[in-house]
């Protein structure tokens, strides 16, 4: 077949109709794809007012969802793509079938992840928000996933951890959470009048919304290096130990010095001899 035999117009003409799909199958994507996440989100905020879900759990669930649209989403597009383009999409799925089988030996991480992702979320283990533990690792999550699970540090620190590694996890957001105070006073000072002093202050907190027993003060923690140590400790809502026991240092520091109640400080002793 000669130059003169082929057929431009032809040509021109389906190369027309491929792009005018490509464009149509991404003007689709681009509309679908939010269109879809706007759905779920309002489909889960929905059923988790219905069901009185926790925010962190509708928050949880409504990801897990987005994500899996995503891949959903993703995968029509490109199988729709390929047959746009004329290439045949049934082989490539056979295929795909059979390196999946080959793939999925040397996949036992990704399994791995999979399965342990699962029981976490159908456990209710963790969800988005939470102050947890994991691996050495605090933080609030804010992922949860099959695959991994996303956390923050609180030094700004976004932690990728794969569920297979989770062999544990401390959860610091189930229930009421304690606000710990340790205040260190001088052996000098009368150990009754600064548990009073600490007391009055400890008064002073109980009408806080934050704070649902206490605080008080317990007694005697320990007997330091240089100083005598007062525990308070009081039980506030999820989050809310961390601000309560600042406030507490503050107030009780101030009234300590009101009271001229030493509180000990590291000191150094230098001894310079005469020659």
């Amino acid at each position: 077949m000669g130059f003169q035999d082929i057929d431009f117009e032809a040509i021109l003409h389906s190369s027309l109709i491929i792009a005018g799909k490509l464009i149509v199958l991404l003007i689709a994507f681009l509309i679908i794809s939010p269109l879809g996440k706007k759905v779920l989100k309002k489909v889960i905020q929905r059923i988790g007012t219905k069901q009185k879900l926790s925010e962190g759990r509708k928050k949880t669930l409504e990801k897990l969802l987005v994500n899996i649209y995503t891949y959903i989403v993703m995968f029509i597009f490109f199988i729709t793509f390929l047959d746009i383009i004329g290439i045949p999409v049934g082989p490539i799925l056979a295929g795909a079938g059979i390196v999946g089988l080959a793939v999925s030996f040397g996949a036992q991480g990704l399994v791995s992840d999979v399965v342990t992702g699962f029981f976490i979320l159908i456990e209710r283990q963790i969800d988005v928000d939470d102050y947890i533990t994991i691996s050495g690792l605090d933080g609030v999550v804010e992922e949860v996933g099959l695959r991994s699970t996303i956390m923050r540090g609180f030094d700004g620190t976004l932690h990728y951890i794969p569920n297979r590694n989770i062999s544990n996890i401390s959860n610091h957001s189930r229930g009421n959470m304690r606000a710990l105070v340790d205040i260190g006073i001088a052996y000098d000072e009368n150990i009754d009048e600064a548990t009073a002093v600490i007391q009055n202050v400890c008064n002073q907190f109980q009408g806080d919304s934050r704070i649902k027993d206490g605080p008080n003060v317990i007694g005697v923690q320990s007997l330091g290096a240089s100083e005598v140590v007062i525990r308070v400790i009081a039980q506030t809502e999820n989050g809310e130990q961390f601000g309560v026991e600042r406030e507490l240092r503050k107030a009780i520091k101030e009234a300590l010095e009101q009271a001229n109640i030493e509180i000990p400080y590291p000191t150094q002793i230098m001894i310079q001899k005469q020659g």
